[in-house]
């Protein structure tokens, strides 16, 4: 082969491949599409009336603003050619090039070649003058689509749409023209306003019906002789809703349990009765919600908030925000709520948010042929899952800000605040409770909170933290241990067993049994506010004592069923099983409170506390428990304390959370240093790089040519000496992700630099007609003058000829921090204009998060081998024909037979 790329050795530089081998991709059970796909068309070629180029135009002069032609030109008048908002041809603009000698020294040269379609060389009749046109000027290249589990450029999108704005806002005049720009910019605000209403609506659904379900584990409602009351005993009606207008359950006659159903009149054997209805629910309901994730949709399964963060920070996963996914979601959490796992719905209505957003985004092309604008509408919409998880709008706002997103502008936060309120606004109109609160566990406190109980809201800080990282610790050993040595094969066996030993261990035990919402919302709320206390938490004095030890043997127990919970291949979330667990040990620690204050009522801590008057509310414990728990868990701290003060709408109680919650962090922090989200991104080996990481201490304090992969172990293109046979050999022979491109093997100048999605694409449309070029044909990277345009192949408008570059002497920190800042795909590292190496996204990933010490096996996303520093990573390397293909790459794919779900 005519390539001057060195072979890689035996050992240390075949492994030092930048994406390793193709063994580390994510397992998916979807349709394969043809590969080919991707490159079946152009994205820029039909994307603007004047094919996309980032030139700068001259600005028009300024008309009077009294001018009538200024909202209403007249279509016979004259106007200049930077007036004009008709397309240009490339031969005008090569007429004016050659007119004007100074134009070659603007950056009216820059990136014409961005200009022409997307035909690989249709267009190329003047490649034998150098200053004719102007693509010879150096820069990013065109540009076809990303493949899947591919980081994107961040750079070059911005700039795109940069120069979409700038054609925009140039050729609109009159009218007609600020009517055009009023349409782009609030195809934003169409798109942010239908996924929160869908969000909203999807939210009150999941609520309703998994609600029914769950109470259909203990009965179902039916009319007795017309006696229903509110309800009128429909079997569609969950158990509220059919005793709807009872103070208590007992006298609701529309309700029948199971043993009642089948006739069983003794008490032990009905319990053992709805015992047995109880458990083959609880495995129904989960096996079902298993089948859909791992039959339609296996990116269904999970939270989705490890890979939403993945995909903010520029990651390419296809078909993760489909249609079927959010079908298959919005399912599979009815189901597996109401199966009574230690689960919650909430971080997966994050997703399902994502997944709205996402499919609205699909008619708008301006938004959705943007990559990083699809990313900043998405990290609006996150806030809408959060803003109908907890009724928390604001809280919605700060979570996407503080826990999801990678770039977030103000824009984006003014986007996700109205996001946000459409959504709560949409739930609150369904009233799915029809209590008027947007969700079940909403509270509200009649009393404050005194100086002494300080020290134990702090105590539950410390016990937040400890769950969080004990937990995290307890949950990343079992996913490893499912991994590697998995009890029963195949997932829905696996979610089967879960659902039976938690089913069997639930129903015994009154706090576990309830559902999760619910026995939040008993925790939470004070006995005042309860009509009815069905688990017994407001008695008083020391009939506690039993209660508080049944909520520390309930909490203990939630944490070892969450952690073989979370991870299944189901939908599931842990922000509710962590707000559950911390609400059940702080109300066991503010009931010990209330016992102590009133055993000693008279001791000089209690001196604040006003006679006749309760001192001590045990709920208050419940939530600044729960809040300490989900901060020791997700290490957030803003926007718990916001989505509490709206769960409770209790000003006084802010700095009680505040305390609890910094403390959980610390503590947390010190026991694990990664948050469950940031652990599950590791384990699932996501090359997420966050741009917030300030720990400068963990980078290694080398320079950068010690990590990066050197010029012998790269495969290399030349300027010439190639054909569109070789180059496809070269593909198909090497499955990285892209090749440098130098002059000559000897002096190797950097040239430039060659997706293989782009390469693969001109030399797929070259070979194909209208051009029909052979095989033999010649193909070159740089200015040729006596090369026949009919008969060789330019590739320079597809190699990006502007790479970031850094000198070889440079250090790993200024390297990380570039990728970091900048959201960098690669850096090629350059001395004196020659190569001598190269670094990816991926490389950077593997030096940061040890990966090198791990050994993966097929599931993961990248190879194991022994990646050392000094040795070099390479390059991003092709995954295998095996990874399915889908949405956020764009929007090549054909259709399957699920339509419109793709």
């Amino acid at each position: 082969m005519s390539s001057s790329s060195s072979s890689q050795s035996a050992h240390g530089q075949a492994e030092a491949s930048s994406s390793r081998a193709p063994n580390r991709q994510p397992a998916v059970e979807d349709d394969v599409s043809d590969p080919e796909d991707l490159l079946s068309s152009d994205p820029l070629d039909h994307s603007l009336p004047e094919q996309i180029s980032f030139k700068r135009k001259q600005k028009a002069t300024a008309p009077s603003s009294f001018s009538f032609n200024r909202f209403l030109p007249s279509p016979l008048g004259a106007s200049s050619p930077s007036k004009s908002p008709l397309p240009r041809g490339p031969q005008s603009r090569l007429s004016q090039l050659r007119t004007n000698p100074g134009a070659n020294d603007s950056t009216e040269l820059i990136l014409n070649y961005l200009d022409t379609p997307g035909n690989a060389g249709e267009q190329l009749q003047d490649t034998k003058d150098a200053t004719g046109l102007d693509w010879y000027v150096e820069g990013p290249g065109r540009r076809v689509g990303y493949d899947d589990l591919t980081a994107i450029d961040w750079i070059f999108e911005y700039a795109k749409e940069r120069q979409r704005l700038r054609y925009l806002y140039s050729s609109a005049s009159g009218i007609i023209g600020y009517l055009k720009q009023l349409a782009d910019a609030s195809q934003i605000w169409l798109i942010l306003i239908a996924a929160g209403i869908l969000s909203g609506g999807i939210a009150a659904f999941i609520d309703v019906a998994s609600d029914w379900l769950a109470d259909l584990k203990t009965g179902y409602c039916s009319q007795v002789d017309g006696q229903g009351l509110g309800g009128d005993g429909h079997f569609y009606l969950n158990k509220g809703f059919c005793c709807w207008g009872y103070s208590e359950y007992s006298q609701c006659h529309d309700w029948h349990p199971w043993s009642h159903a089948l006739g069983v009149k003794s008490a032990g054997g009905g319990w053992i009765v709805e015992y047995i209805f109880f458990v083959l629910f609880s495995i129904l309901f989960a096996a079902c919600a298993s089948i859909l994730v791992r039959e339609y949709s296996p990116y269904a399964r999970h939270s989705g908030i490890a890979e939403i963060k993945t995909v903010l920070g520029g990651f390419v996963i296809r078909r993760f925000l489909g249609g079927w996914t959010l079908a298959i979601k919005t399912l599979g959490l009815c189901l597996a709520v109401a199966s009574g796992l230690w689960l919650g719905k909430e971080g997966p209505l994050v997703h399902v948010a994502c997944c709205c957003a996402n499919l609205f985004m699909k008619l708008f092309s301006n938004v959705n042929s943007n990559e990083a604008r699809k990313r900043e509408v998405l990290s609006a919409a996150a806030a809408a899952g959060i803003s109908v998880a907890f009724g928390s709008p604001i809280g919605g706002v700060l979570f996407s800000l503080e826990q999801l997103s990678y770039y977030f502008p103000d824009k984006t936060m003014w986007q996700s605040f109205v996001c946000a309120m459409v959504a709560a606004v949409t739930l609150q109109a369904s009233n799915p409770f029809r209590t008027g609160k947007l969700v079940l566990y909403q509270v509200t406190y009649h009393s404050g909170w005194h100086d002494f109980e300080l020290v134990p809201f702090a105590f539950l800080g410390i016990l937040g933290g400890l769950y969080g990282g004990l937990f995290i610790k307890l949950n990343m050993k079992v996913a490893e241990w499912r991994k590697t040595q998995p009890l029963i094969k195949g997932p829905v066996m696996e979610v089967v067993l879960v659902a039976f030993v938690t089913a069997i261990v639930n129903y015994p035990i009154k706090f576990m049994r309830a559902q999760a919402s619910e026995l939040v919302y008993i925790l939470f709320a004070e006995c005042a506010d309860l009509t009815e206390d069905t688990l017994g938490l407001c008695k008083a004095g020391k009939a506690n004592t039993g209660v508080v030890a049944l909520l520390l043997v309930s909490a203990m127990l939630g944490i070892l069923l969450a952690s073989f919970t979370f991870g299944l291949q189901i939908p599931a979330g842990i922000i509710l099983p962590s707000m559950a667990i911390g609400a059940l040990y702080g109300r066991a620690v503010g009931l010990s409170v209330q016992v102590v204050q009133q055993a000693w009522p008279g001791l000089f801590l209690f001196g604040s506390c006003e006679p006749d008057v309760p001192c001590v509310t045990p709920g208050t414990y419940a939530i600044i428990g729960a809040a300490s728990a989900l901060a020791g868990a997700t290490r957030m701290t803003v926007s718990i304390v916001v989505i509490m003060f709206e769960l409770t709408g209790a000003l006084t109680y802010v700095l009680p959370i505040m305390i609890a919650v910094m403390i959980s962090k610390w503590v947390g922090d010190a026991l694990s240093p990664r948050g469950i989200y940031e652990s599950w991104i590791h384990f699932n080996g996501y090359p997420f790089l966050d741009n917030r990481d300030d720990n400068a201490s963990s980078i290694p304090d080398v320079p950068a040519s010690q990590v990066m992969t050197r010029m012998d172990d790269l495969i290399l293109i030349t300027a010439t000496g190639h054909t569109i046979s070789s180059l496809r050999t070269l593909l198909r022979t090497h499955p990285f992700r892209g090749f440098p491109v130098i002059d000559n093997p000897r002096d190797a100048i950097l040239l430039g630099y060659i997706s293989r999605t782009e390469l693969a694409f001109a030399l797929s449309s070259a070979i194909a007609p209208p051009r029909s070029l052979p095989d033999d044909t010649e193909t070159y990277f740089s200015h040729q003058p006596l090369a026949d345009p009919t008969t060789s192949l330019d590739l320079r408008p597809w190699m990006d000829q502007t790479p970031i570059t850094l000198n070889a002497k440079a250090s790993f920190q200024l390297t990380v921090s570039m990728f970091q800042k900048l959201g960098l795909r690669y850096v090629v590292f350059v001395e004196r204009g020659g190569l001598r190496g190269l670094l990816t996204k991926k490389d950077v990933w593997f030096v940061l998060d040890g990966v090198e010490e791990r050994d993966r096996d097929s599931d993961g996303y990248v190879g194991g081998g022994g990646m050392g520093i000094g040795r070099g990573v390479g390059r991003e390397q092709g995954e295998g024909e095996s990874e399915e293909r889908g949405l956020l790459a764009g929007e090549t794919e054909e259709e399957d037979e699920r339509g419109a779900f793709r």
